[in-house]
Formats: C-alpha cells, structure tokens, sequence
C-alpha cells in the first residue's frame, strides 16, 4: 500500500515515475511544439529547457529565483524557470523568449513580437543577459493589464535585476509595447 507521501510524490511525478533510478517521463508543450522526454526527476525547468531542448534564450543568473532572467510563462504566468522541476512541468504549455517571434515552417523569423520590437525600438537593452526574463515578464504584463500606468509598469518589473540600464530605458520600452500593441489591436478590430 502507497503512503501519503508516496502518492503525492507519484502524482507529482507523473504517473510514468521510476523510483528505482529517480527519472519520469514528462509531455508537455513549448512554444507551440509537444514534447515527451524522460528526465531525471531533480532537473530544473531551466535545465531542461537549455540542454535537452537546446532552447538558450532561458538564461541562467543567480539560480535561485531573485533575477528574473530565467523567467518564461508557463500557461499563461511569468515564472522563475530555475525554481521549478521538469517534473512539475508535466502536462503545460511553456512558452520561451524563442517563442515570441513568429516563425515560418523552417523556423526562419518572420517577425518580431510587438514586445520586441518595442523595446529595440526604446534601445532597452545594453548588454541583453537579463532581455528575456524582462520580456516574458512584459508579455504576461500586458495580457492581463493592456492599459498599465508608468508606476504599474514599475512596480510589475521589479522582480527583474539589471545591472545594465538603470532601468528607465526598459520601463520606456514597455511604455513603446502598449503603443504598438494597442495600435495594432485597432488595426485588428478595423480588418474584422
């Protein structure tokens, strides 16, 4: 008979968990693509998605949740890659900062996502390590709050370190992001 934590564990894990040599079998979906992969059941989010999918934007700081330059949404939230196990991943939609840009069958750019674009256009960033956490934290900002004031847009990327820009140059690209995405939200409702 399984104990409590040993049922907890299994459904934590998958119901593909091997306890015998600590892996599970995880299937989840990023930026779009299903994956299944059989992983060892201590490998970050992080890890997983920079060596065994080969997705590098995900960059890794301080490994342990403070600079934000790990984030990606995971179904549909802003969180902190390095905090999380593969396994907890099991059965999610993840999306990373190479899933922002629409891309052809080939995987070739087509174009950039609003969000990009506009903090290229702000010159948000100098030396970039710190972009994606700032930008899928931006993303999922702007879904749940279109419309942000400055201090909103502040406050919402203070989980994200920069030791770079002094930050104002990042607010001024999220400002750029509402723009472009409102515009083109009146440019999709005009077409419709």
């Amino acid at each position: 008979m399984n104990s409590p934590s040993a049922t907890a564990t299994q459904s934590a894990m998958g119901s593909l968990h091997s306890p015998i040599d600590g892996t599970a079998t995880i299937e989840l979906e990023v930026n779009g693509v299903g994956v299944t992969r059989r992983v060892n059941a201590r490998l970050s989010l992080a890890d997983f998605l920079r060596e065994r999918l080969d997705l590098t934007g995900t960059h890794l700081g301080c490994e342990h949740g403070v600079c934000g330059a790990c984030t990606v949404v995971l179904n549909d939230e802003a969180v902190r890659s390095c905090l999380i196990l593969a396994v907890q991943a099991d059965g999610s939609r993840i999306t990373t900062i190479e899933g922002l840009a629409e891309t052809d069958h080939d995987g070739q750019i087509i174009s950039i996502h609003p969000i990009q674009r506009a903090m290229q256009e702000a010159h948000g960033f100098q030396c970039a390590f710190c972009a994606p956490g700032f930008l899928m934290t931006a993303l999922c900002f702007l879904e749940r709050n279109p419309a942000p004031t400055r201090a909103q847009i502040r406050e919402e990327i203070s989980g994200n370190l920069c030791r770079c820009t002094g930050y104002q140059s990042i607010i001024a690209g999220v400002e750029t992001a509402v723009e472009i995405m409102a515009a083109d939200r009146r440019e999709g409702a005009q077409d419709a």
